[in-house]
């Protein structure tokens, strides 16, 4: 059985940048968000779901999903987010457990934005990792990062699990509220250890 860490934490924490930072050192990355993303391309199995139960509406001129429109339906309507969720969530899962099978570096981290609310994936790992930083530090990243308005990005906040129990339910925390070789040498500790964690795991 394969060693996994559960990487999480709220939307402009730094997920992603630290996921790259283990990846860098021989961890496997899976990220949820990435399969999402290929799995609601033009002619993928979620895209050819998506528009069978929500319509062509929701089709760009150019044939791609409109995530735009879709993205604005969901934080306004709680079944049509229910829906999309009972379209993705086990696509995703499956391609997640697939990746797992295949995998041959000595540990995999998986990042789920959404790990301790949909619960699906807490089987999978054996620690549960947050990235964290302060409410005012996520707003900012996000505004920059993503061009949306901080209503848009308080109302993805709101969507996610209070802070507070986010970090309460975390075995490991890494704090980014500093520079980046901070960050790596925080990613470079837990390496080690998750590293010795799965060889002890390994041992017959």
């Amino acid at each position: 059985m394969l060693y996994c860490v559960g990487l999480t934490g709220g939307i402009g924490c730094g997920k992603s940048t630290v996921a790259q930072a283990f990846e860098a050192l021989g961890a496997a990355v899976i990220d949820t968000d990435a399969i999402a993303h290929a799995l609601t391309q033009s002619g993928a199995p979620g895209y050819l779901e998506i528009i069978r139960q929500f319509g062509s509406d929701f089709v760009l001129p150019q044939g791609g999903l409109d995530r735009a429109k879709l993205r604005a339906l969901i934080f306004s309507d709680a079944t049509a987010k229910t829906m999309l969720e009972s379209i993705l969530h086990p696509l995703i899962l499956a391609q997640v457990q697939t990746e797992l099978k295949h995998c041959d570096a000595p540990y995999a981290v998986i990042v789920v934005p959404l790990l301790f609310e949909t619960k699906s994936y807490l089987p999978l790992v054996q620690r549960k990792l947050v990235v964290d930083c302060d409410e005012s530090s996520q707003i900012a990243r996000t505004m920059a990062r993503s061009h949306l308005s901080e209503a848009e990005v308080r109302s993805i906040m709101v969507a996610q699990l209070p802070r507070q129990e986010r970090l309460q339910q975390a075995d490991d925390i890494i704090r980014n509220e500093s520079n980046l070789a901070s960050l790596r040498s925080s990613v470079a500790a837990l390496h080690e250890q998750y590293s010795a964690f799965a060889l002890t795991m390994a041992k017959p």
